[in-house]
């Protein structure tokens, strides 16, 4: 069933789970009359966004992602708050598919009234989230969820992208994962404003000391993303609820420093301008495909790049250039 943008609304702002998950399918549609709607649904409900505090959940596989944020969802809950979960499964490379698991792995949070689970493939798209994560993000404001939790896909150094789309970027550590060395040579430590080393108990207390101790050491060689702020690097349990309040006291007091200091406003204003360059690109290519004579010019530079003729990034200039020189 065909639903209209106004139904759409109204449901997004009468917290209709259902009508919700309609409107996050219709923004992640590639339809040109899909696109149109989700382009006159997200206009609509600007006006509602911007209320929560965003926070994305990054760590290697394994690090109990998924474990963390159905636990911390829940304390969140606890607290009277809604909370909206944004999972980000890795699509496969060869039939484009993925699993989409994440609601059966946080069943508990499923269960819910307050809480949202909505996975989403990343399909292809770098940087641990997908392309319309920003855009998903803002209907689930819309629909009134104070926090909303993005889980990406976990692929290491090429997540910094959900830094430009969050307001805390949190960073989960296992144990045995790299001394200082590789903490200052990942790209991430450069992005994250909070680590939680996770699955600790007393077993391997000890380690999960020194570890911590390596990571304070590598973070002590990189230049401070926030100023006034150093980056604490907590212990604890997700699956005892250990240190899980103390991660929501810190996120409070991060973005209450934030406010404080005139950057929160600013650097929602960066990323919001970061997501119009990233659609003009969208858009200008999806416009030049349209004409005939462009797209066999995009596939004939496309072909030399591929086979190597030139320098691929010398056929897109030449390609590019050829394109904005015609009226």
């Amino acid at each position: 069933m065909k639903f209209s943008t106004e139904e759409l609304i109204d449901g997004i702002r009468s917290g209709n789970k259902r009508l919700i998950a309609k409107a996050i399918t219709l923004v992640e549609s590639k339809k040109a009359e899909h696109r149109i709607q989700a382009e006159d649904l997200l206009k609509q409900i600007m006006p509602f966004t911007g209320k929560s505090v965003r926070v994305g959940i990054t760590g290697v596989p394994g690090a109990g992602k998924s474990t963390f944020i159905e636990n911390f969802g829940r304390l969140v809950i606890s607290q009277g708050k809604k909370v909206a979960v944004l999972a980000i499964d890795p699509s496969s490379a060869i039939n484009k598919g993925s699993i989409l698991g994440d609601k059966t792995r946080m069943e508990e949070l499923s269960k819910e009234e307050n809480a949202f689970i909505r996975p989403s493939p990343s399909s292809g798209f770098l940087g641990g989230v997908a392309n319309t994560t920003f855009e998903t993000m803002m209907i689930c404001e819309a629909a009134g969820y104070d926090y909303i939790l993005i889980e990406t896909v976990g692929v290491g150094q090429s997540e910094v992208l959900v830094a430009d789309i969050t307001d805390v970027f949190l960073f989960l550590k296992i144990i045995g994962g790299g001394d200082e060395l590789q903490g200052i040579k990942r790209g991430i430590m450069e992005m994250v404003d909070l680590i939680f080393i996770n699955k600790v108990d007393q077993d391997n207390l000890q380690k999960a000391k020194n570890t911590r101790l390596e990571l304070k050491r590598a973070l002590d060689f990189i230049p401070p993303k926030e100023k006034d702020w150093k980056i604490p690097v907590l212990l604890g349990s997700a699956l005892n609820n250990e240190g899980l309040g103390e991660i929501y006291s810190k996120i409070d007091e991060f973005i209450d420093l934030k406010k404080k200091t005139q950057r929160f406003e600013t650097v929602r204003t960066q990323q919001a301008e970061k997501r119009f360059e990233y659609w003009v690109q969208e858009y200008i290519l999806a416009m030049m495909k349209k004409s005939d004579s462009v797209e066999e010019a995009y596939l004939d530079h496309k072909k030399n790049a591929a086979t190597m003729v030139s320098n691929p990034s010398t056929e897109a200039k030449l390609f590019v250039e050829k394109f904005l020189s015609k009226d």
